[in-house]
């Protein structure tokens, strides 16, 4: 566990990317106890100049003896970064928050939501899992439902900005959308097809079921993380023209009858949850409002009439607050909590 101190030694691995560029923004934000902040990337960025709290840091490249005196470490630099230098943080005394998917399955390191399962946090060996951006906005709303009602089956199809991807797809959006606009061949580069005006039901590889890896990661993680593998989920993953912001079609089947009014009240009173669900007003959640927000907020809340316990639920969250950064840091917030 993360040792009882004022103020601690904090790396960003992978801080020039989208979610690193995020996670050093959210630390200053939510004034977390930061005495030193030291940053990583890869040998392309070593040298480069970032800021936090009026402060110039250099970015670093990693070596074995990159984690000596550093006491939290937000990882987000994939995957393959992930296997190769968290063991060697852990090595070194140095608690890890992981967002790639490396570790979320592992059955020995916790896969965490604050709001949902801070409990597992006191189990952690040294690495702890984010899971991914589309489980977590979804879990937040599920588990209050569970914990009511009982979930036996959620049918969830997404709405996946492409910041989710990272950076090169948010150029990719914004040059094809110039050239089109402006009458140019439109390149392809990240996307297998056109992104800009266009929407692909592929996000990650495709498996031998026929789903995604994207979206066997929604129905695993989300059993993980509630600990109830009785719960059935089945996805359907989009990549849409949107910048920022996942959004989300939750059908939920429930064990016992629950009205679109008792799920409003439920989720009014859940941490880190706003329902805005006017729609006679036009009041319902749009990726636009939502953007850098840290809330998960939910609308369109109505009972699905061809089912005896099932209730509709659409849903927005910041892929790259909540869905990555604001998450990491609210972990490592709960483990200066527990220290």
């Amino acid at each position: 566990m993360l040792k009882k101190k004022e103020n601690y030694v904090v790396a960003v691995v992978g801080a020039t990317g989208a979610v690193g560029n995020e996670m050093i923004k959210t630390l200053a934000q939510r004034d977390f106890p930061v005495a030193r902040l030291r940053l990583f990337a890869s040998e392309r960025s070593e040298g480069r100049i970032m800021e936090f709290r009026d402060t110039e840091i250099p970015v670093e490249t990693l070596n074995e003896k990159s984690f000596e005196g550093i006491d939290v470490a937000l990882f987000s630099a994939g995957a393959e970064r992930s296997k190769t230098w968290a063991p060697v943080a852990a090595g070194s005394g140095c608690v890890v928050v992981d967002n790639s998917s490396q570790w979320r399955m592992d059955p020995k390191v916790p896969l965490v939501v604050p709001e949902v399962n801070p409990h597992d946090l006191k189990w952690h060996k040294g690495i702890i899992a984010n899971p991914n951006c589309s489980t977590i906005q979804m879990v937040v709303v599920l588990k209050p439902i569970h914990d009511a009602a009982g979930i036996k089956r959620v049918v969830v199809t997404t709405f996946q900005s492409v910041s989710g991807t990272g950076q090169k797809a948010i150029d990719e959006l914004m040059q094809q959308t110039t050239d089109l606009l402006n009458f140019r061949e439109v390149k392809c580069n990240v996307y297998p097809h056109q992104i800009a005006f266009n929407v692909l039901p592929h996000i990650d590889k495709f498996l031998d079921n026929g789903y995604t890896r994207e979206e066997m990661k929604m129905v695993n993680e989300t059993r993980k993380i509630i600990g109830d593998e009785s719960i059935r989920v089945t996805a359907t993953t989009v990549r849409v023209p949107v910048f920022r912001c996942h959004s989300e079609s939750l059908n939920i089947e429930t064990g016992k009858k629950i009205t679109a009014n008792e799920v409003r009240a439920i989720l009014s009173a859940t941490p880190g949850v706003i329902v805005y669900d006017v729609p006679e007003k036009n009041i319902y959640p749009v990726p636009i409002d939502v953007a850098g927000k840290d809330e998960t907020y939910v609308g369109r809340i109505r009972e699905d009439e061809t089912i005896e316990n099932g209730i509709n639920i659409w849903i927005v969250a910041d892929n790259l607050r909540k869905g990555a950064a604001l998450n990491a840091v609210q972990i490592a917030e709960k483990l200066v909590e527990m220290a």
